[in-house]
């Protein structure tokens, strides 16, 4: 049994006519506006294009490194702070006074009553750290002091064991008195120490305590003893 075969496609003269007539035809204007609208650049503007070179790595931005800051100086210089009267405020050696003071008081304030410790044998206490940083607060009080002889001390656990709430604060503590234990950590008896608050010289505080307070004069006269002889 054989299979038919399809018989061959044939393409007449009118198929080819038609297949002309379709087809467009591209002119040399139609090439030369082509041209126009899609440039191509010569080889003269692709000379002047600049070839990408390596990337230079040490151009590159670099992440910023601190200056390591040297923990044993500016623990030497903390230290330093209590060492020019570290007996001052020691219990059993005698009255002990306290200045409570702040570096957001003016500088002049600051500048009279470091003086006035340092004569009479009182010791500066602050609450806390200038920004939070041990070294702030050192250069701080290194600058403020300068080469006079003075207690300082951050004691921020004392603003609340003496209740100040404003400075500066004077705090005039007899000789022998003993601290408990309390919220504060430790706290002395009313009776053992007078305070006084306000923007007055340490001498003026020490009048007012001997004035006062007569179970204290005796104490408040030897540190305005000291304050004369120097």
């Amino acid at each position: 049994m054989s299979t038919a075969q399809p018989s061959p496609l044939a393409v007449t003269d009118p198929d080819i006519a038609r297949a002309a007539k379709n087809q467009p035809i591209l002119s040399d204007q139609d090439i030369e506006k082509a041209a126009k609208k899609h440039h191509m650049p010569s080889d003269a503007e692709l000379a002047r294009v600049p070839v990408p070179s390596a990337p230079k790595v040490d151009a590159l931005p670099q992440p910023l490194t601190q200056r390591r800051v040297d923990l044993g100086a500016v623990a030497r210089g903390y230290e330093a702070m209590g060492q020019a009267n570290a007996g001052a405020s020691a219990l059993g050696s005698g009255p002990s006074l306290l200045v409570f003071v702040s570096f957001s008081m003016p500088e002049t304030a600051l500048g009279r009553l470091v003086d006035q410790a340092a004569r009479a044998g009182a010791t500066l206490v602050l609450r806390g750290l200038v920004d939070n940083s041990l070294q702030k607060t050192v250069l701080r009080v290194q600058r403020l002091i300068g080469d006079r002889k003075v207690g300082f001390q951050i004691d921020p656990q004392a603003f609340d064991r003496f209740s100040v709430s404003a400075t500066p604060t004077f705090v005039l503590i007899k000789d022998g008195a003993v601290p408990a234990p309390c919220a504060a950590g430790t706290c002395f008896p009313a009776g053992s120490f007078v305070s006084t608050a306000g923007d007055v010289s340490l001498d003026y505080a020490l009048e007012f305590f001997d004035r006062a307070a007569p179970s204290f004069s005796a104490a408040a006269q030897s540190f305005l003893s000291k304050m004369k002889e120097r």
